[in-house]
């Protein structure tokens, strides 16, 4: 009789230990998985930065045709541009502003022998089209071109356009991983929580035949599997508030040039701990009420 006390003992002890080791595991595990998605989160966040600036700095250049230098024609062409679908913005240029905008591009001492042109301004007068989403480049520019009077136009070609859907790509890639990511770490809770559930089988069996419900069974689970999505997220979002405070201090704020300019750390690193938190607290809270929820309806 001793002895069999004692092996219940052991046997108890050795049960919490290893539910021990696997909720260690888990939170582990939950720590990794939202370390990545937090370097993801930082990345596609200031990649969107970029992206938008990059997308508001490219303009589409159409210049006039000589022929078409009357006002009513500018005004034609003026309106036939803004009526195409995807346009932001449209700025008209003289040929004085463009005269004067060629010549300071060189140093003062040089302007002086541009000015006896200036009579005879052999400058186009210009229009500068911004657009809402840089992936419509070309084919707003294919359009302006189709326009009658429009000589040329230009914004970058090719190159402009491969850049921009370049960084949308890997934007949108990394917000596809983060999802993955989010999915491993509510596996990973949910075999944790089924581990646990096995271990304590005996225990939910007494439970349900003395009549408690289904919702009081599963609370505790429940809690747990939230715990351990909370514990997952502390060493994370540490990491992320002085690691993204500390790089963004140390590079000034750019990254290679002006045009890479990242995300200031206040209030963006808090935003980032709040989102890491609610994703380490809902696959904590989705992989353990499935899990539960999955036993319970199996040994009904």
């Amino acid at each position: 009789m001793i002895n069999r006390f004692l092996r219940h003992i052991k046997e108890g002890f050795y049960g919490v230990g290893r539910h021990s080791a696997m909720s260690v595991s888990s939170a582990s595990a939950v720590t990794i998985t939202l370390l990545l998605i937090s370097i993801f989160l930082v990345v596609t966040s200031n990649l969107e930065k970029i992206t938008s600036k990059i997308e508001n700095s490219v303009k589409i250049s159409v210049i006039v045709s000589y022929d078409f230098e009357a006002q009513e024609d500018l005004d034609r062409i003026d309106s036939q541009i803004k009526n195409i679908a995807g346009v932001k913005l449209v700025t008209f240029s003289d040929k004085e502003m463009e005269f004067d905008f060629y010549i300071n591009s060189f140093p003062e001492e040089e302007r002086v022998i541009f000015e006896p042109y200036r009579s005879e301004n052999p400058m186009h007068h210009a229009f500068y089209v911004e657009v809402n989403e840089g992936s419509m480049l070309q084919e707003i520019a294919s359009k302006i071109s189709a326009i009658e009077g429009v000589e040329k136009t230009n914004y970058g070609g090719e190159s402009s356009t491969m850049l921009v859907n370049a960084l949308a790509t890997t934007r949108q890639g990394g917000f596809i991983l983060v999802i993955a990511l989010s999915l491993l770490a509510i596996y990973l809770v949910q075999n944790t929580i089924k581990l646990t559930i096995f271990a304590r089988s005996n225990e939910i069996w007494i439970m349900r035949n003395v009549g408690a419900k289904n919702g009081y069974i599963r609370a505790p689970f429940v809690v747990e599997g939230i715990i351990i999505g909370m514990l997952g997220a502390i060493i994370p979002i540490l990491t992320t508030i002085f690691a993204y405070i500390y790089l963004y201090n140390k590079l000034g704020g750019k990254l290679l040039s002006g045009i890479f300019v990242l995300i200031p750390p206040h209030p963006f690193v808090l935003y980032i701990s709040c989102i890491l938190l609610a994703v380490g607290i809902g696959v904590g809270f989705i992989g353990s009420f499935f899990s539960v929820t999955k036993y319970l309806r199996w040994k009904r």
